[in-house]
């Protein structure tokens, strides 16, 4: 009998963690029955071809199993991509960090840099949502936003909330685009973002909202929406967009952020 060692727990392990976030990813997108689909065409395959040595059955359904991934990485590009973007993100690994740095003085300095970040954009987003001022914002996460920084204007200034109200300005000729929060600062204005194409956004949303739900979905970013329509704002993170935001809510979702 064949021992089990180091490699096959590791292998274990990997197969697990990839079911798992195909799991999270076809919750979230809504297609959690393609998974069980997936996963009980794939049970049958390993019973009839290891367990029963069907030669004729397990070639078929081999056949099958290479065209069918080929059709699930099309259908399920966006999810694909969201997956990888999500692991590759340099933020990603909080435990790590936490490990990596020690004490409460630092902590609370972290705190404090993260506040001086927070509270500005929540104070304009609100201001903006009184006037009814049109207004998107993303805030930069672990995925780098300069291919976007470079389509608008360079900023390059410390984070404040009259200048955020100045740039959305109606007059202002950057109000169109969107700004981008990175590394600390308001880095561009006026910037052109990926727009979403996904059918189950309302009518009643307009380009601000298709663009930020779209870059959530091509970077780990948030996306901050003021609507010129209903003054109401919305976030988008991670493919998913909320709506009619209170400041406090506007706030926590801000704060869970690593920035």
């Amino acid at each position: 009998m064949a021992s089990f060692g180091i490699k096959d727990l590791l292998d274990i392990l990997l197969v697990a963690f990839v079911l798992y976030y195909l799991y999270k990813l076809m919750k979230e997108s809504g297609s959690i029955n393609v998974f069980y689909g997936v996963l009980a065409f794939t049970g049958v395959w390993v019973f009839a071809s290891v367990i029963l040595d069907m030669r004729l059955t397990g070639t078929l359904l081999d056949k099958f199993m290479n065209i069918g991934f080929l059709i699930l990485v099309i259908l399920f590009q966006d999810q694909i991509k969201r997956f990888l973007v999500e692991l590759g993100s340099r933020k990603r690994w909080r435990l790590l960090k936490a490990l990596l740095h020690h004490g409460h003085g630092k902590e609370r300095d972290e705190e404090m840099a993260k506040r001086a970040i927070v509270m500005p954009v929540v104070y304009a987003a609100l201001n903006m949502a009184k006037t009814k001022t049109g207004a998107l914002i993303v805030i930069e996460q672990g995925v780098s936003l300069q291919e976007y920084e470079k389509t608008g204007d360079v900023i390059d200034a410390l984070i404040n909330s009259r200048l955020i109200e100045n740039i959305f300005f109606k007059n202002s000729p950057l109000h169109d685009g969107a700004l981008i929060v990175a590394r600390g600062r308001l880095a561009s204005a006026g910037c052109i973002l990926p727009v979403s194409h996904d059918t189950d956004v309302p009518r009643s949303l307009g380009l601000r909202h298709r663009s930020a739900l779209g870059i959530s979905q091509a970077t780990d970013a948030l996306a901050i929406v003021v609507s010129e329509e209903t003054g109401n704002i919305s976030i988008a993170h991670r493919g998913k967009l909320r709506t009619r935001l209170t400041g406090t809510e506007l706030e926590h979702a801000l704060s869970e952020l690593n920035l």
